[in-house]
């Protein structure tokens, strides 16, 4: 451990004199915001960036441990989706002085629950789309429009976000998903630091395979 600290998931500020980067569980409020341990947000107050979140619809923002998000990232919910099988798409609903309750929800375009895999990297001003599920290990390009589901250990970019690459073989992807990292105590995490921080992917695999037959 670097300094006798003790890495706490539990701490909002976990950069010594630093207050521009916050780890997201601690602050969270809302029961229906799920974030794991060591997720960051490289900004303050993340509830605010989750917006169109409105009680009745029950929709639930998940996102995995180790994620990095940047400043600006914004996670769009189901309630900014109007009613479509209508002639009108305007919420009287929402406003004052209109009479409508709120259609049923299959009345409704929902999406489901957003969902974010662990160790994955949200570049600055990304915008997410409701009911958008996106692997473990996934890189989002700065800009972009995510909308649609994105496989593991892609690398994706633009509006709408499309495939830019895969971040490794098949072969690297399996065995990351199965090795599951972020799962791991934060002893055994340090430990592996120099493995999941090797560039030489050969190796990482042959680790790997290794591990997972202990």
């Amino acid at each position: 451990m670097k300094n006798d600290i003790i890495a706490n998931p539990n701490k909002i500020f976990p950069i010594n004199g630093i207050d521009s980067v916050i780890y997201v569980k601690p602050t969270i409020k809302n029961p229906n915001i799920l974030v794991g341990d060591f997720t960051y947000f490289s900004d303050k107050d993340f509830e605010s960036h989750v917006t169109h979140h409105y009680d009745f619809y029950n929709d639930k923002l998940i996102i995995g441990k180790f994620c990095q998000i940047a400043k600006g990232v914004t996670f769009i919910m189901n309630g900014a989706n109007h009613q479509m099988n209508a002639v009108s798409t305007f919420p009287f609903y929402i406003f004052e002085g209109f009479e409508q309750e709120v259609p049923p929800l299959k009345e409704m375009p929902l999406k489901g629950d957003t969902m974010i895999g662990n160790d994955v990297w949200i570049g600055e001003n990304v915008t997410i789309l409701a009911g958008t599920h996106i692997g473990n290990g996934v890189i989002i390009g700065a800009n972009s429009v995510v909308g649609s589901n994105v496989l593991p250990y892609s690398i994706v970019g633009g509006n709408p976000a499309k495939l830019i690459r895969k971040r490794f073989d098949e072969d690297l992807i399996e065995l990351m998903q199965q090795f599951q990292w972020w799962d791991k105590s934060i002893e055994e995490i340090n430990s592996l630091i120099p493995l999941l921080s090797d560039s030489n992917l050969e190796k990482v695999k042959e680790m790997i395979r290794k591990r997972l037959l202990r």
